[in-house]
């Protein structure tokens, strides 16, 4: 910190980065004790001398692109999420849970990069040792001659290995491990993981060398660390996954090099994770008779569109507050749509317990699936089904009326290949699939008298 022109010492939390003026023995942010380390003496700015640039500018036009062309890491679906593959020099942030099988889905791009590509793969692993990373490859089929596997947690011997190895993607599990004797704090902590990240990025925008970097994540699920770790990388992905389901998902949350949003869908076996390339059927219970408290709808994860399954169940209780228990849906959303259906939709809701949930540990919170939550609990609640060839699309406003969603047509196009010849849409939306036979409501109380969930 300067002040008045003179240099003085700061201080600053190893565990959020927080700064203050002097020490104290526990971090007013974050609230941890004895994290507050001194900084050292702050120079006063001097004027910045002009230097000689490290290459001339030259009109864009004139710039190469072939050599940040993307490369297939052969997985079709983490392909898909990255926008094409890895680009060189690209720094990729993969967050998730533990046992969520982040070391297995590197683990297949190493060995995939190592066959196709002819080239070697170096795996860094930071939380297990070398053996153990071997058996897991041994049981996936996951090694060849040209894969290299250290177990390191001193950034300097990574950056040996790489000089040794002269890998064409670096992988490093995980970032939160690897620790800088030039820095000062704890592995782990802010001050560790900021320098380790940089010094990576650096080295990766030297030598055109793709680095995917493994990342803990906190209890909410968001990337640990300091947020200006997402910042540094170019891509952030974020691998979820339900621990009794053998279904993953990796979602892009960053992608400075394509769609931010894509989804790509793996299947966790014991032999190792494949990809789905068609995930629709995973997330629904197919019938050939009517089933009540259940409605279908269709997402956009991305530019894939899928099907989902709401299910509902609706009884009666003795407690004075009703219980509202919510799975795989955000739970602000279903109680707006437990208000709508009580105040325009005319169903008594406040002394039954309510439950709502999704199929096959699929998430769904675009706003387009307000009309399926309103529906399965509509129908369980009256104890009518809805066709089991029917599906709802839209968005459903505290006033009962029913919105217009994105991509419509699309979302039919994918419903009908599965087999789905109904669909409750909004007014306005759009042309649809000629195989499809539309129902128009132009609010709640309309489709309900529709579907004849009407008491």
């Amino acid at each position: 910190m300067v002040k008045n022109g003179r240099a003085t010492t700061t201080y600053r939390c190893a565990e959020c980065g927080n700064e203050v003026a002097k020490w104290v023995g526990r971090c007013p942010e974050c609230q941890a004790w004895g994290t507050v380390e001194e900084r050292g003496v702050t120079r006063s700015a001097s004027r910045v001398v002009a230097g000689a640039p490290s290459s001339p500018a030259r009109p864009i036009g004139e710039v190469d692109i072939e050599s940040a062309r993307a490369r297939k890491t052969g997985v079709s679906e983490l392909d898909r999420v990255l926008g094409g593959g890895l680009v060189p020099g690209a720094v990729v942030l993969l967050a998730g849970e533990p046992g969520v099988g982040k070391s297995t889905l590197l683990l297949e791009v190493a060995y995939q990069w190592a066959v196709k590509g002819g080239v070697p793969s170096l795996y860094i692993t930071g939380e297990e040792s070398a053996g153990q990373v071997r058996l897991r490859a041994e049981r996936t089929g996951n090694i060849h001659g040209q894969m290299y596997l250290a177990a390191e947690s001193d950034l300097g011997a990574v950056l040996g290995q790489v000089e040794a190895v002269r890998p064409g993607v670096l992988i490093v599990d995980s970032v939160q491990t690897m620790s800088s004797p030039e820095v000062d704090g704890t592995p782990g902590g802010v001050t560790q993981v900021r320098a380790v990240t940089a010094s990576l990025v650096s080295l990766a925008k030297e030598r055109g060398l793709p680095i995917v970097l493994v990342g803990h994540v906190t209890k909410d699920g968001s990337v640990a660390g300091p947020r200006i770790l997402e910042h540094l990388v170019d891509v952030v992905l974020q691998f979820e996954g339900d621990r009794h389901s053998s279904l993953r998902l990796v979602r892009g949350i960053k992608n400075r090099y394509g769609p931010a949003d894509e989804v790509g869908c793996f299947e966790l076996r014991d032999d190792g994770i494949v990809g789905v390339a068609d995930p629709s059927g995973l997330f629904l219970n197919r019938r050939e008779q009517d089933v009540t408290g259940t409605a279908v709808t269709v997402v956009v994860e991305g530019k894939r569109p899928m099907l989902g399954e709401v299910q509902a169940l609706v009884t009666a209780t003795h407690l004075p507050s009703p219980r509202r228990a919510v799975s795989g849906l955000d739970s602000a959303r279903v109680a707006m749509a437990l208000a709508v259906l009580e105040k325009r939709g005319r169903m008594s809701l406040h002394n039954k317990d309510v439950f709502v949930a999704t199929v096959g540990g699929m998430r769904l919170v675009e706003p387009a699936v307000d009309l399926a939550v309103a529906l399965a609990v509509a129908s369980a609640a009256t104890d009518q089904p809805l066709p089991h060839d029917l599906v709802v699309v839209g968005e459903v406003g505290l006033s009962g009326e029913l919105r217009r969603v994105n991509g419509v047509g699309r979302r039919l196009t994918e419903a009908a290949r599965l087999g789905y010849t109904k669909a409750l849409v909004p007014p306005d939306a759009g042309p649809l699939p000629p195989e499809t036979r539309a129902l128009v409501a132009h609010d709640l109380v309309e489709a309900l008298s529709l579907l004849k969930l009407t008491k």
